[in-house]
């Protein structure tokens, strides 16, 4: 088990430090992937988080308040967004398709240009 911080997407202050099973030299998106599950687990506050990269591929979002999280090339192929808040966020170049699973997610995230590649 390893200590990971993760800060706010704005003023890049700690949010919340997880406790995840994982190597310290894991790669970063892997170890934000683990600790946002942490985090639902233990019901810490993921909204304006700086998710930038995480690996989130069929992660259990359902219902999560994501409002203005920085998700940039965050991998959500397969995860379950449904429900999820995911107003203001930032999506850019995040990994949505082909599976994620959007039903009744709150969408006015920031997004720029027209989606290429399974990316949006």
């Amino acid at each position: 088990m390893i200590k990971f911080d993760v800060k706010t997407r704005l003023s890049n202050n700690l949010q919340f430090r997880a406790e995840i099973p994982c190597a310290e030299d894991a790669p970063a998106a892997v170890k934000l992937g683990l600790a946002v599950q942490w985090a639902r687990l233990n019901g810490v506050r993921l909204a304006a988080a700086d998710l930038t990269g995480a690996s989130l591929s069929h992660a259990n979002l359902r219902g999560a308040n994501l409002r203005a999280a920085d998700l940039t090339g965050a991998d959500l192929r397969g995860a379950s967004l449904a429900g999820a808040d995911l107003t203001g966020a930032d999506i850019r170049d995040a990994i949505l398709l082909p599976t994620a699973r959007l039903s009744a997610a709150r969408l006015s995230a920031k997004r720029r240009g027209a989606p290429r590649g399974g990316r949006v």
